[in-house]
This record gives structure tokens, sequence and C-alpha cells, in this order.
């Protein structure tokens, strides 16, 4: 059966009406979509942004105990040094005091190692 031209108006303006309305709808789910996007973008700087905070405050909390393990490690050197220094003295006013209380023994024993060190590196 044929169409009327009343017929194929109203299905014309049916199918513009559908037309429109899935329009309508495309441009709503490229809004949501822009929308979504927007949203994921925040998102992301914000992680972004936090990441990087968080990396510069750990940095800063490395270096900061590298920089108190340098010195902890330049005071405990230091103090082993001025033990070393303060044991050098001491054996320093030993021999002294040996050399001044035995002078011969201490010449007696100087040759003695003396020939030894000789005989040592002779061979």
């Amino acid at each position: 059966m044929p169409m009327t031209d009343g017929e194929t108006a109203m299905r014309d303006l049916a199918d513009k009406e559908n037309y429109e309305r899935l329009q309508k709808d495309v441009n709503a789910v490229k809004n949501d979509i822009a929308a979504l996007t927007d949203q994921i973008t925040d998102a992301l700087n914000a992680f972004a942004g936090k990441a990087g905070s968080q990396a510069r405050s750990g940095y800063r909390q490395a270096r900061e105990r590298m920089d108190q393990n340098l010195d902890d490690i330049s005071e405990r050197g230091s103090a082993m040094m001025d033990a070393a220094q303060d044991a050098a003295s001491s054996l320093e006013e030993r021999f002294e005091d040996v050399i001044t209380q035995r002078p011969l023994a201490t010449v007696g024993i100087a040759l003695g190692l003396g020939f030894l060190i000789g005989v040592a590196w002779r061979r």
C-alpha cells in the first residue's frame, strides 16, 4: 500500500525528531566524555603533584640523614685521631723515660735491632 503525502510527512517529521533526539544524546555523551576527561586530568595532575612533593620530601630527608651521618663520621674520625695522637705522645714519653733511665740498655737494643735488620736485608 502506497503512503499518502500526509503519512510521508508524518514519517519525515518522526525521523527528524528521532534525528534531533539522537543528536542531543550524542552531544550529551560528548559533554560527559569531556567532563570525565577533565576530571581524570585533574586527578592525574593532583597525583603527580603529590608524588613530586613526596619525592622532594624524601630527598630532603635523605640529604639530612646523609649530612648527619657525615658529621658523625667526622666527629668519630677526629676522636680516633686525637686518641692516636695521645697514644703516640704517651709512647714517646715512655721511650724518653726508658732512654733516660737505661741509656746503655737502649743503645744495646738499638744495635741488636740494627744488626737483625741488616742480616734480614742481605737475604
